[in-house]
């Protein structure tokens, strides 16, 4: 399953190279490990996402615990179960098209 991880500024945000570091090495982890989808900072606004697959939203919710971002305190986190949409799985053609 993937859960998606909304990574949003706190009060205590600030510019860390050493923090910054530390949560480049834990989504580089993710990805040697298999379990990073998709990463990126938001353009349009603060924050950013991060999709992981995992077993289990509990273990989601570890991944992202261990975010040094997470661990510091400059950002907060939500985690939310995500499925993508396409045609294998009738997410795309569940509703007849009007013509």
């Amino acid at each position: 399953m993937c859960y998606v991880i909304l990574l949003s500024p706190t009060n205590q945000d600030r510019r860390d190279m050493e923090i910054i570091r530390g949560h480049v090495k834990h989504l580089q982890e993710l990805d040697r490990k298999g379990q990073l989808v998709l990463c990126g900072p938001f353009s349009d606004c603060p924050g950013g996402m991060v999709i992981v697959r995992a077993s289990s939203r509990e273990e989601a919710v570890l991944l992202a615990e261990k975010d040094p971002y997470v661990l510091s305190g400059i950002r907060s986190y939500e985690v939310r179960t995500w499925s993508l949409s396409h045609e294998g799985n009738r997410h795309l053609g569940i509703v007849p098209l009007q013509e």
